[in-house]
């Protein structure tokens, strides 16, 4: 039996919304342990520990989401081969996990691994991207939509189709499934983030090591808030950490970007 475990990190969310999730991650047998950090300013939330497989833990602050999720991949990173980093809004059928974990042990070049995602009206997001440079994190946030339409549609390889196995060095943090291998020689999250960049960095660090794909043959459902379009306080907090982000790896120059974008983009390209 493989030994995965996973983790939610939690924040003055309706208990409701995360039965699902929970109830999907409960009755799947291969994963052994869900570990619940709670960034609340209250307990509320632990009433969700109510199976033997969930552990709660309480911050009492809110810590950050990449920091959060370490708390809990520093308990298991001696015993786990693989953890998966949820999002609360995530919703997946029957079969998921197994699917993507039978991938996973097929090839072990492979340290994460991204299932297709689509909206709860079954629209797909589009959530492989190439690595950002400002324009596509930042600047975007202040031009009208047609300015930048051709460069986000490069950016967030459209047109790769989304329908094969691919190589992508930037994938949605909602889901990711990783390697706890992987996670030994790049790294857990990057503290410095508070939120938002942190699953860029991530991915970014494992891909140097082992394979970050997309696998397009299960999916999962993200409600996707898409909080900082609509909060000014997280849209300050996107900013500031977006900036972080870049003053670690670089605004103008950064070869590894332009690098790996380059292999990439030409990979889909040419399987078209």
């Amino acid at each position: 039996m493989y030994n995965i475990t996973c983790s939610i990190v939690l924040y003055h969310h309706n208990p409701q919304s995360l039965t699902p999730l929970i109830s999907s991650l409960i009755d799947c047998n291969i994963v052994s342990k869900i570990i619940l950090v709670d960034n609340s300013s209250t307990d509320e939330l632990k009433i969700l520990a109510s199976d033997n497989k969930i552990e709660y833990i309480f911050n009492n602050s809110n810590i950050g989401y990449g920091a959060a999720h370490n708390i809990a991949l520093t308990k298991v990173l001696a015993y786990s081969k693989y953890h998966i980093v949820l999002n609360p809004d995530i919703v997946f059928k029957k079969g998921t996990i197994e699917n993507i974990c039978n991938y996973m042990e097929q090839h072990p070049e492979t340290g994460h691994i991204m299932p297709k995602i689509k909206y709860p009206d079954g629209a797909l997001q589009y959530a492989c991207k190439l690595l950002p440079a400002p324009a596509d994190l930042i600047f975007r946030r202040f031009l009208p939509a047609v300015l930048i339409k051709k460069r986000m549609r490069h950016f967030e390889m459209r047109d790769s189709g989304y329908n094969k196995i691919m190589e992508v060095p930037y994938l949605s943090g909602c889901f990711m499934f990783l390697r706890v291998e992987a996670l030994k020689k790049a790294g857990l999250f990057d503290e410095r983030f508070f939120m938002y960049p942190e699953d860029i960095d991530l991915t970014r660090r494992i891909c140097k090591y082992y394979k970050t794909i997309f696998y397009p043959y299960v999916e999962i459902t993200h409600v996707h808030e898409r909080g900082s379009y609509k909060s000014f306080r997280l849209f300050f907090i996107h900013i500031v950490n977006m900036i972080k982000y870049f003053n670690k790896w670089g605004w103008i120059f950064d070869k590894e970007r332009k690098d790996i974008n380059k292999t990439i983009a030409a990979q889909y390209s040419n399987n078209n």
